[in-house]
C-alpha cells in the first residue's frame, strides 16, 4: 500500500526519488502544471505506441482530465515537438 501511495505522491518517481520529490515539494519548487503536462505527454506516447489513433488517445486523456478541452490536450502533447522542431531548424 505504501508503494501505491508513494506513486500517487510522487508522479515523477521514474525521474527523482520520493525523498527528493518531498524536499522539492515542501519548498514549493515543483510546478504541478508542468508535472501534469509531462504525465499527459507520457500517456499520449503510450497510447500512440499501442496503435490508438490520435483522437481516441486525446479522448482517453480527457477522461482523466475532464477540465481540459480537446485542443488544450492537443497543444500539450504536440508542444514538445514544436520545441524540437525549432531547435532543429536553428541548427
Amino acid at each position: 500500500m505504501k508503494e501505491v501511495k508513494a506513486k500517487l505522491d510522487n508522479p515523477l518517481c521514474e525521474l527523482i526519488s520520493d525523498d527528493i520529490h518531498d524536499l522539492l515539494s515542501s519548498h514549493g519548487l515543483i510546478d504541478e502544471k508542468s508535472v501534469r503536462d509531462f504525465l499527459i505527454r507520457k500517456k499520449f506516447k503510450q497510447l500512440r505506441a499501442s496503435k490508438v489513433c490520435v483522437g481516441d488517445a486525446i479522448d482517453s486523456i480527457r477522461e482523466q482530465y475532464p477540465y481540459l478541452q480537446f485542443d488544450t490536450i492537443r497543444k500539450i502533447v504536440y508542444h514538445i515537438n514544436d520545441i524540437t522542431e525549432k531547435i532543429n531548424n536553428n541548427s
